[in-house]
């Protein structure tokens, strides 16, 4: 019985774990990584100063790294948005603690102010690497009810997860690509195709990211065995917002620092 109890909360522990890594830490880097391509030379180059010549790669899991450290923990809220299906953000009732909407605001207010310190500009940069790259994961924009996927219970293969971790990492790793190759093999797009998406505001991308949760949710079972098929469903969305959260972070970045 002890043994049981055991394996149950290593489990548990280590779904936990899982859940907490926004888009794992090669997606995060994906979109870093992309957004390079887009930067004006002006960005670039004062992007590279304020992160002492750190990519925006680099930079991109800092949102999570900083989980450990208790002081941390106000910014645990600014990483999503949880509302049910049919609701406006607009008009739902907005959390105390604030959420990913609020988040990349302060973050842009901040790097936009003249008066911000060296140290604060290039903290809330990381952190609006990170949270651009969060709002293109789809559960970062889903359900409070089951947190945002993480009580919403499945297989990956023979394996017991829930629903947010096979969007944040087990849907990349069974890709088994690096983030260099997974940013190198996006899309090909012209150049309309990249206005298109770089058009319209945060929020507008936020309800683009939430039109593909509500799609996960209407053809996800809980318990149900996720393996191939749902791969091959769901593979090309999932870089889709990838590509789409860098082109969409190198346009924001080029209106601050450009």
């Amino acid at each position: 019985m002890k043994r049981f109890l055991v394996v149950v909360l290593v489990v548990l522990f280590s779904n936990c774990l899982s859940a907490a890594e926004d888009w794992g830490k090669t997606g995060h880097r994906v979109v870093g990584e992309i957004a390079e391509k887009y930067l004006s030379r002006r960005a670039e180059k004062k992007i590279s100063k304020l992160l002492d010549g750190h990519s925006l790669a680099f930079v991109a899991n800092h949102g999570d790294d900083i989980k450990s450290d208790r002081k941390y923990d106000s910014y645990g809220p600014w990483h999503y948005v949880n509302m049910p299906f049919g609701e406006k953000y607009e008009t739902y009732p907005k959390s105390e603690k604030g959420d990913i909407i609020q988040g990349i605001e302060k973050c842009i207010s901040v790097l936009k102010n003249e008066n911000s310190s060296r140290d604060d500009k290039a903290f809330y940069l990381k952190m609006l690497v990170h949270f651009i790259g969060d709002l293109h994961q789809p559960l970062h924009v889903g359900l409070g009810e089951d947190k945002g996927g993480n009580d919403f219970q499945v297989l990956w293969f023979k394996d017991g997860t829930n629903l947010h971790t096979v969007w944040d990492s087990k849907m990349i790793d069974s890709y088994d690509m690096s983030y260099t190759e997974i940013a190198k093999n996006t899309d090909v797009l012209s150049k309309e195709q990249v206005e298109a998406i770089m058009s319209g505001t945060v929020l507008d991308w936020m309800y683009d990211s939430r039109a593909l949760c509500e799609n996960i949710y209407a053809n996800t079972e809980i318990g149900q065995k996720l393996s191939y098929n749902y791969m091959y469903d769901y593979m090309n969305p999932l870089r889709s917002q990838l590509q789409k959260g860098g082109i969409r972070l190198a346009k924001l970045l080029n209106e601050i620092f450009g």
